[in-house]
């Protein structure tokens, strides 16, 4: 929904006529879904917030990779490639004691 509100502008018209309402709209659904993302990522990994933090990164660049890719047909060369190779790696490291 980040990458939608942010980058929407250069997929879509209506959303870059209209980016008070976007940031509205998404801003309040998306502060909520964080929140309560926090809530439960604090309690499966151990009351850590470094861990929900390193998780939360790693996923933003590995959504922000595809949907790039996908939506925007930004190609995908040897660095994006190692960079989420490393986002699945942190993910996986914060999920051990």
């Amino acid at each position: 929904m980040i990458w939608v509100q942010t980058n929407g502008q250069f997929v879509w018209s209506s959303f870059a006529k209209n980016p008070l309402l976007l940031s509205i709209v998404f801003g309040t659904l998306i502060s909520y879904i964080m929140i309560t993302a926090t809530k439960y990522g604090f309690q499966i990994l151990n009351g850590s917030l470094w861990s929900i933090k390193f998780v939360g990164m790693s996923l933003g660049m590995i959504i922000n990779a595809l949907l790039n890719y996908y939506l925007m047909s930004e190609g995908m060369n040897m660095k994006t490639i190692i960079s989420i190779v490393l986002a699945f790696v942190i993910i996986t490291i914060q999920f051990y004691k």
